[in-house]
């Protein structure tokens, strides 16, 4: 009942890798176990082993291996579901899960490995304000001094200057740098992690990024505005934005695309009734560092036969390998030397004596009125022009671009307050739900993750937030299933951070802010919102279900061996998830509770788990289980009614569904 061993995986794949760098030692119990021999293992890795005082580039801090370890380590951990907080726990999809986020995301790693296409989350900024996750992530200068290596054991001093900022930082990356790095087996392959910070730690959240990520799969660093107007009381330089660092899972992730605006449409017109439809005109030809030195482009006009040269020094140079691409198709044309200093002063519109013997010039070959029926044909096929020619010539040559060919805008790295709102727009949210309140001081507006879900998401996906806060990202989720009749699913964790209001908690305020904004977006849209997911289950962090047992041989004794080894105040809910977590069944499962030969039996995921945790479970309840030929089926150790049931049980499911998996509690 503990999530997998990371550190034993990890081992695992080394080996498979490197079988040479496997060996063994003694465990702290003295019992042999297999490791990794690290010096074989950086040979392997090295053509000069990286080690002891040789200087290389790298991003440390104190205690940063403990970090990397804690995210290693597995967790006994259990989620424990509250049916009367929860709204529509039968049927909904969504999760809101209360405690510590490392501990919890540890356990969704069972459940969600490489399901989650987009993970947002608005962690704390370091501001030096008390919070739960010790907002104020600081040391006292004695303490970085020492745990950094800067003072010995007896106090003193080992280098000349201390690092005065340094000690603000250590504890936060200690908390952001594991949490960070179990989100990362969540993402889909596809998969897209955007995470809020200011410019305080926004430097070192990069470096940590590229360690956990990798250089390859940074996306970008928007900018983006939160403040309508800039504070005349800042102190120094105000802050008008914040930024949002996007990693994907793999690299080349790119966002889609946004909706185009009615500025952009007005740009395009049909002056000459081009049967594709309207289309603006934009540059033909590449920039000069693309141009093969020495080449000449002339292109005939398919109504005039005029030979048009965009080879003048007014004229940007197209490449010839795209030049070709654009003719294939429409004319012949022939790559020739050009040898008559007077074609070449025409060409390029100078001297002859300025141009050089011998280049070279693409001309076509057709006569007039070939080139005019291949234009014509072409026209027919809905394929011409891909060039727009000015009057004569005299303007050069401007590519076609239409607006049927056109999907959307691309996203960039500034994003104004008047696209995605500001902060003061999210306090009015706020107070607009939770009738003139304000519960939560840093709420970000609801455009703002509307814009994330519209760029990360197709309509079926999974969106994780792990410091939800007051629930900002369920409501855009919401708010975006309803818009395009969508499906996707929210999973939002928060620490139960106490506030200093009637809710008590944070918690508190997330889940009310979901009931409500779901019920306002069904109030404002009834017709098209009757299927829309607005419920949550709600499942909170706790130890394990099974009892700590610890026996010295003078505790023990036989009966001992008969004594119940789950806690008593376990419900058989929880044993039913904390059976899903082991077995790695989505959280959101539809889960039926059904009476077989007079005893509860759990179905979840349509039947794929079957468990009982009934008392006296006897052969008529097990051979019905049976019978029904789950994937899975669990039962307590102390269901079973007596020793003939116990002996029996092998013998039913081997008759009746000898495949099913069968665990014991």
């Amino acid at each position: 009942m503990q999530t997998t061993n990371i550190v034993d995986e990890n081992i695992k794949r080394i080996g498979e890798l490197f079988p040479n760098c496997l060996t063994e030692r003694l465990n702290d119990e003295g019992k042999p176990e297999v490791a990794i021999d690290f010096d074989q293992l950086r040979q392997e890795l090295s053509k000069d082993i990286v080690e002891g005082p040789e200087e290389r580039y790298q991003f440390t801090w104190p205690d940063k291996r403990n970090a990397i370890r804690l995210a290693n380590a597995p967790t006994t951990d259990t989620l424990r579901p509250c049916r009367e907080e929860s709204v529509d726990f039968d049927n909904t999809q969504n999760l809101y899960i209360e405690g510590d986020n490392l501990q919890v995301l540890k356990l969704l790693r069972e459940n969600y490995l490489g399901k989650v296409k987009m993970i947002y989350i608005d962690p704390p900024y370091n501001t030096g304000n008390d919070f739960v996750y010790n907002d104020d992530f600081s040391q006292t200068t004695g303490e970085y001094m020492h745990n950094s290596g800067q003072e010995d054991e007896e106090g003193n001093r080992l280098v000349a200057n201390t690092e005065s900022n340094g000690r603000f930082h250590t504890d936060w990356l200690n908390m952001i740098y594991p949490r960070l790095k179990v989100a990362k087996d969540l993402l889909s392959e596809d998969g897209v992690i955007f995470i809020s910070i200011d410019d305080r730690e926004a430097e070192n959240l990069i470096k940590v990024c590229n360690e956990i990520y990798g250089e390859s799969c940074f996306v970008a660093n928007i900018s983006w505005q939160k403040t309508y107007s800039p504070r005349n009381d800042s102190k120094g330089v105000p802050a008008e934005k914040e930024c949002i660092v996007i990693f994907g899972r793999k690299p080349g992730w790119t966002p889609k695309k946004l909706p185009r605006t009615e500025g952009m449409n007005e740009k395009y017109k049909n002056p000459d009734n081009d049967p594709k439809g309207v289309w603006t005109s934009g540059d033909a030809f590449a920039p000069d560092s693309k141009m093969h030195q020495g080449m000449v482009y002339a292109i005939q006009h398919p109504f005039s036969g005029e030979l048009i040269y965009p080879y003048a020094s007014s004229h940007w140079r197209l490449g010839q390998n795209e030049m070709l691409s654009y003719m294939n198709g429409w004319c012949e044309y022939e790559l020739r030397e050009l040898q008559d200093a007077d074609v070449r002063a025409k060409i390029c519109g100078i001297d002859a004596g300025e141009v050089r013997q011998g280049v070279k010039a693409i001309v076509l070959k057709l006569p007039l009125e070939e080139s005019k029926k291949q234009a014509e044909f072409i026209l027919k096929r809905g394929q011409w022009p891909k060039f727009y020619f000015t009057k004569n010539g005299e303007g050069g040559i401007r590519r076609k671009t239409y607006l049927t060919e056109v999907d959307g805008r691309m996203v960039t790295n500034l994003w104004p307050h008047t696209e995605v709102g500001h902060t003061d727009e999210a306090k009015k949210e706020l107070k607009a739900l939770f009738d003139g309140d304000i519960p939560f001081d840093t709420p970000k507006p609801v455009r703002l993750l509307n814009r994330i879900v519209q760029i990360a998401t197709d309509e079926d996906s999974t969106v994780l937030d792990f410091f939800s806060g007051s629930a900002t990202t369920a409501h855009a989720v919401m708010q975006h299933n309803a818009s395009d009749n969508a499906h996707r699913k929210f999973i939002l964790v928060q620490i139960p951070e106490n506030v200093d209001n009637k809710y008590g908690n944070l918690c508190e305020i997330g889940k009310e802010r979901i009931r409500r904004a779901g019920k306002k977006i069904k109030e404002e849209s009834p017709l098209t919102t009757q299927d829309l997911d607005t419920g949550f289950r709600v499942l909170k962090l706790d130890s394990s279900n099974m009892q700590d047992v610890y026996y010295t041989p003078s505790e023990f004794n036989e009966q001992k061996l008969f004594d119940d080894n789950i806690k008593p105040d376990r419900t058989e809910e929880d044993l039913l998830f904390q059976t899903m977590i082991d077995l790695g069944i989505e959280l959101s499962a539809k889960i039926e509770k059904r009476s077989i030969a007079g005893k509860t039996v759990w179905s979840v995921s349509d039947g794929y788990l079957m468990a009982c945790f009934d008392e006296e479970v006897n052969e008529t309840t097990i051979t019905e289980i049976a019978r029904q030929q789950p994937y899975y089926f669990v039962m307590r150790d102390s269901s079973l009614a007596n020793d003939q049931v116990a002996d029996n049980f092998e013998q039913i499911w081997e008759e009746y569904s000898k495949d099913t998996v069968r665990r014991i509690l």
